[in-house]
C-alpha cells in the first residue's frame, strides 16, 4: 500500500499536526482493566472485546499517548468494524491516573513490553499482533530484537513514526519550530514530575527539571536517572531500535514518513533484518498519514497496519507468563 499525501496538505509539519488536532476521533467502545504489576504498581489497559477466534492486536502508544490518541482510537475501530479484539496498554502515568512508583516510562522499555505481550498471549484465542507509535514503537523493536525468537508469541508487529535513532531524533526535536512539540511535551510531564517529588522527596533536581527546556535536558533530569542509564546520551544510545533491526525474528513493518519532523529521513537505517519490511514514505509527517480531498480521512494508518498483519503467517508459540520489574 504506497502513501501519497493530498495536494491540499503539504510538508511534514502539517501532515503532523492536522491529523492529530483537527480531524474527529472515530468512536470506541473501550472496556478498562487495571493490571497489577508485581512490584506493586499497575498500568490501566483499554480493551475492544472482539469474537473469540480472532485476531486480538495490542498498541502501545506514543510519549504522553493514551487510548484517546488519534492513532490509537482509529486502530481501534478498525478492528471493532471487523470483530477483532484490540489492547491500548498505557504506559505508567498516562491513563489519567498518577502510577505509584518513582520509575515512569521510556523508549527502551523492553521489560514492560515483554510483560504486557505475554499477558495477552495467555488470553488471545486466535493470532496474537503487536504495534507501537513513536515512542512505543521503539520499545516494541527493542524488544522484539531483544528477545529474538521468543517474541514469537506475537504473529507479527508494526512499528509506525519510530525514533529509530533516539539521538538523532532528539537533536531534531530540540531547535526551530520542533520546539513546538518538545514544549507540548513538557507541558504534562512537567506536571507529573513535580506530582512524584511531592510523593518522593529528593527523587530528582526540582530546580534542573523546571529549567529543562528540551527533551535532552529532561532526559538527563528525569529519564535517565529513574531508569538505570547514566546519562540522557547513554539512555539515547542505549535504548535506540536501529542497534536491534537485524535481531528481530518476527515479520515487523517499520513506517516512517522521510519528512517525519521527529526523525529526518537521511537518518533511518536502510538495512535490517530479513524479517524486517522497512517502509520509508516520501510524505507522512509523525504518525500523519491523512488522505483524501478535505477534510481528509485518516483510516490510511490502520488499514496499512492491518494488511501487513493479514499477509503474515500464524506462528503461535506457547509462553508462561512473567511479572514486569522496576
Amino acid at each position: 500500500m504506497h502513501y501519497r499525501a493530498p495536494a491540499w496538505l503539504p510538508g511534514g509539519h502539517l501532515q503532523t499536526i492536522y491529523p492529530a488536532t483537527c480531524r474527529p476521533k472515530p468512536p470506541v467502545r473501550y472496556r478498562r482493566e487495571r493490571w497489577t504489576c508485581a512490584d506493586g504498581d499497575f498500568i490501566d489497559v483499554d480493551i475492544v472485546d472482539g469474537q473469540p477466534g480472532k485476531p486480538l492486536v495490542v498498541l502501545f502508544h506514543g510519549l504522553e499517548g493514551s487510548s484517546s490518541s488519534h492513532y490509537a482510537r482509529s486502530l481501534m475501530a478498525a478492528l471493532q468494524a471487523r470483530g477483532w479484539s484490540g489492547a491500548v496498554p498505557h504506559f505508567r502515568g498516562c491513563s489519567g491516573e498518577a502510577n505509584l512508583l518513582p520509575r515512569f516510562y521510556h523508549s527502551g522499555d523492553a521489560q514492560e513490553i515483554d510483560w504486557i505481550v505475554r499477558r495477552l498471549h495467555a488470553r488471545a484465542t486466535g493470532p496474537l499482533y503487536a504495534a507501537g507509535v513513536s515512542l512505543g514503537g521503539n520499545a516494541l523493536l527493542r524488544w522484539l530484537g531483544e528477545s529474538g525468537q521468543g517474541a514469537g508469541i506475537v504473529d507479527a508487529a508494526c512499528a509506525i513514526s519510530a525514533p529509530l535513532d533516539l539521538a538523532r531524533g532528539g537533536a531534531a526535536l530540540s531547535s526551530g519550530f520542533n520546539l513546538l512539540y518538545t514544549r507540548m511535551f513538557l507541558q504534562t510531564l512537567k506536571p507529573k514530575c513535580l506530582a512524584k517529588l511531592e510523593r518522593y522527596p529528593g527523587l530528582f533536581d526540582r530546580a534542573a527539571l523546571l529549567a529543562a527546556r528540551d527533551l535532552y535536558a529532561f532526559d538527563n533530569v528525569v529519564t535517565a536517572p529513574l531508569h538505570g542509564y547514566r546519562d540522557t546520551d547513554d539512555y539515547w544510545h542505549r535504548a535506540s531500535a536501529r542497534h536491534v533491526l537485524d535481531a528481530i525474528r518476527v515479520p515487523t513493518l517499520v513506517l516512517n514518513a522521510r519528512n517525519d519532523p521527529f526523525l529526518p529521513g537521511r537518518y533511518l537505517p536502510s538495512t535490517a533484518a530479513p524479517a524486517v519490511t522497512l517502509d520509508y514514505p516520501a510524505e507522512g509527517g509523525h504518525v500523519g498519514f491523512t488522505v483524501g480531498p478535505l477534510p481528509g480521512r485518516i483510516d490510511w494508518l490502520p488499514q496499512r497496519i492491518l494488511h501487513f498483519f493479514d499477509g503474515a503467517p500464524a506462528m503461535r508459540a506457547p509462553v508462561s507468563p512473567e511479572p514486569c520489574e522496576a
